[in-house]
């Protein structure tokens, strides 16, 4: 199972055929990339969005929330806050789902290398 980050999927919808193009394309294949919640939103808030792509998302299984995962996501905001790091509200709540279920995160973003520390596997 490998977590998709609204970076790396808009890419990919867009057809970039950059460094993770290949990659998703063999994780969408093995019916192994899975999306988090958040990055549901974020991607059907893109207003030029085609009706193709919206379809597209939605056929993707989205990662589950786990018991406490509200609790554990302000937590990991508080302490990344704590130490002087950013913490962007929208990327904890991926990097909590990711790490709750023990997904690795395709992205781009190089904000989310702040939640290593915390269990995130950042590809």
């Amino acid at each position: 199972m490998i977590a998709v980050d609204t970076s790396a999927f808009a890419r990919y919808i867009a057809g970039i055929q950059d460094r993770f193009y290949f990659v998703l394309t063999d994780a969408l294949k093995r019916s192994d990339a899975v999306l988090p919640p958040v990055v549901i939103t974020e991607l059907l808030s893109n207003p030029s969005l085609t009706a193709q792509q919206h379809d597209f998302i939605l056929t993707l299984p989205t990662l589950p929330l786990q018991p406490g995962f509200w609790q554990a996501a302000g937590l990991l905001r508080a302490d990344l806050l704590r130490r002087g790091l950013k913490a962007n509200l929208a990327d904890c709540l991926i990097a909590q789902s990711c790490i709750d279920n023990d997904a690795p995160l395709i992205t781009y973003d190089r904000d989310f290398r702040h939640f290593e520390s915390a269990g995130l596997r950042v590809i």
